[in-house]
């Protein structure tokens, strides 16, 4: 029996998209899965689900110093899990 379904195509910089795939294969999810859990938790909550507001100085300030690679240091996601694993 065939599942009714719909595709959903959407653009992103390539770097977004690798960056976010990595983390899903940490944890055991395909891209389609993590779309589809993320759209069934928009569902449950009515909503994102999680907060979004306009970013304040620090923010901003934040979000500039990561755009512009400055005083930044990269981190393997091995390493980045061995970090986490500490905490």
């Amino acid at each position: 029996m065939q599942q009714n379904t719909e595709v959903i195509h959407t653009r992103m910089t390539p770097h977004l998209k690798h960056a976010a795939e990595e983390v899903f294969e940490a944890i055991g999810l395909t891209t389609a899965d993590a779309v589809r859990l993320f759209f069934k938790q928009v569902e449950l909550h009515q909503g994102l689900p999680f907060e979004v507001r306009i970013p304040n100085a620090e923010s901003k300030k934040a979000l500039a110093q990561v755009k512009s690679g400055k005083g930044l240091k990269r981190q393997s996601l091995s390493a980045f899990k061995q970090s986490m694993a500490k905490l």
